[in-house]
């Protein structure tokens, strides 16, 4: 028999109870197309109450701009509305008028702001799920997980991957995209509470509040470094061939408003660039490039080879990209070990922090700022200089003032001492 202390084998009864999400309570709205309906909703929505449900669906991987392709809003007097923006994008003053006040209710609103802004929609305040969910120590933060460990409702998933751009849309993504604000606000509610019992609503506010004003990422340099399979290319004219077809592929997608590794994929490019092909019959006979539509742009990716194949040597990309901050993690105990000192000590306060407020370590403190500022600490390593450190790179109030007291001491950390060698023995005769 087992122990009293044994917990018994859980039965299907004693698993929490799920109740799906099939249809919106309302039903579908209809999808808003024209000027005069958005003019309409934008109406009830301002008559609304309370804070506003967003969300935006895109069409990654099969278009290169992110615009957005639907809008989802929902507010309590008002209902649910679908607004396709592609053909009412230049009639979106009402719906930004109704929408500058209200708080926005998004789950991870860093990915549907800058499409939003695109169409001239800023909110004035944010409640972000997603970033909710992070601050209160929830182990899985999508939309689904959340509603359903928050609610006992089951969400349906699997659209999200889906083309958006694709006209008309399927009755089933309709419902999807309705569910998807049909449950935000009563979400929000129920984490308004449990960021007040952890203690966290200040927190919370402040890490909205950096996502409503961070605008869209600034693009990274040298994107065509990340195109797969480039490791297997050591050779700076590889490199260079590299770059000429990402950029040619690159402008071809912009051009035509389509994903570019549908345009053509990265291992394509690498097989290209390891080949070197000089004319239309050996570049066909790589994979890829023997199909229909690669063969009417052989010409276009032969140009790319050439320009790669002529480009002056001192034209060619290095071989390592060029580097900003500090080194790789992995090479500092060699080349600084105080500040391999530094950041062990920063690191385990971080998880020691993050364990104690069931807070991920990343949401503490951006990875790179931590590792920047034990790279380079400041002049005056004490409270102030610290402080001061953070703030210009980003970190928030709540998260200096947690940090402050242990990072301090961690920065002043020391690499250990190399062990002394012990004297030889004295030469006997």
């Amino acid at each position: 028999m087992p122990d009293d202390d044994t917990p018994a084998p859980a039965s299907a009864d004693d698993a929490p109870s799920t109740t799906p999400l099939l249809v919106p309570a309302d039903g579908v709205p209809p999808v808003t197309t024209t000027a005069a309906a958005l003019a309409e909703a934008s109406g009830r929505l301002a008559a609304g109450t309370g804070p506003v449900a967003l969300d935006a669906e895109r069409a990654s991987g099969f278009t290169y701009s992110a615009r957005a392709y639907l809008v989802q809003l929902r507010r309590a007097g008002a209902g649910s509305f679908l607004v396709d923006p592609i053909p009412t994008a230049g009639a979106m003053g009402p719906l930004a008028a109704a929408l500058d006040g209200p708080e926005w209710v998004l789950h991870a609103a860093s990915q549907d702001l800058p499409c939003l802004a695109e169409l001239g929609l800023h909110p004035a305040s944010v409640f972000d799920t997603e970033l909710a969910g992070r601050l209160l120590g929830h182990e899985r933060v999508g939309l689904a997980a959340m509603v359903e460990n928050v609610l006992g409702l089951g969400l349906q998933k699997g659209h999200g991957a889906a083309d958006w751009s694709s006209r008309p849309l399927p009755a089933d993504w309709l419902v999807y995209a309705a569910l998807d604000v049909e449950v935000l606000l009563e979400l929000r509610e129920a984490l308004v509470v449990e960021l007040a019992e952890q203690g966290k609503a200040e927190w919370a506010r402040q890490e909205f509040e950096h996502v409503r004003l961070a605008g869209p990422p600034a693009p990274k340099p040298d994107r065509w470094r990340r195109t797969s399979g480039i490791h297997t290319l050591r050779r700076p004219r590889q490199l260079a061939a590299v770059r000429e077809l990402w950029q040619t592929r690159d402008a071809l997608a912009a051009s035509r408003d389509i994903a570019p590794g549908r345009v053509l994929p990265d291992s394509a490019i690498a097989d290209a660039a390891r080949a070197d092909p000089t004319d239309v019959g050996g570049l066909t006979t790589l994979k890829v490039f023997g199909g229909r539509m690669q063969r009417k742009q052989a010409r276009t990716w032969l140009g790319a080879l050439e320009r790669a194949r002529t480009l002056p040597e001192d034209q060619l990309p290095p071989t390592a990209a060029p580097h900003e901050g500090p080194p790789p993690v992995s090479r500092w105990a060699d080349r600084d070990p105080a500040a391999h000192a530094r950041l062990t000590a920063a690191r385990t306060l971080l998880v020691e922090l993050g364990e104690s407020h069931r807070v991920p370590v990343e949401n503490l403190l951006l990875p790179d700022l931590l590792r920047r500022t034990c790279w380079t600490p400041p002049e005056q390593v004490d409270a102030d200089g610290v402080d001061a450190a953070l703030a210009a790179g980003g970190a928030r109030p709540w998260q200096r003032e947690l940090l402050l007291p242990g990072l301090v001491p961690a920065l002043r950390a020391s690499a250990p001492e190399a062990p002394r060698a012990e004297p030889a023995p004295a030469a006997t005769e």
